[in-house]
C-alpha cells in the first residue's frame, strides 16, 4: 500500500492523498454512523461528522478537517456512480 502524502497545490492549499487503508477506515466509520442513525437523509449530522473525525483520529493518529472528510466522501460517491 502507498503511504499518505501531501501535495502542495498552491502556497496556501495542501491536497491530502488518501491511501487504501485510510479510505477503508473512513468508509467503515461512515457505515457505523449510518447504522447509528447519524445520516437521516442524504447528509451526515453534525454529531455524525464529529464522531467520524474523532474515531478516525483515534485509529490513525491523523487529524483532518470536516471539509477534507466531506470532500473524500463525496469523491468516493462519484467514483461509485461512474
Amino acid at each position: 500500500m502507498k503511504s499518505t502524502s501531501n501535495v502542495e497545490v498552491s502556497s496556501e492549499k495542501v491536497k491530502e492523498m488518501w491511501d487504501n487503508r485510510l479510505t477503508e477506515i473512513l468508509c467503515n466509520l461512515c457505515i457505523e454512523e449510518i447504522v447509528k442513525g447519524n445520516r437521516p437523509s442524504t447528509h451526515f449530522t453534525k454529531e455524525g461528522w464529529l464522531k467520524i473525525m474523532t474515531n478516525f483520529e483515534n485509529e490513525t493518529d491523523k487529524t483532518y478537517s470536516k471539509r477534507q472528510f466531506k470532500n473524500r466522501w463525496d469523491a468516493l460517491k462519484k467514483e461509485r456512480k461512474a
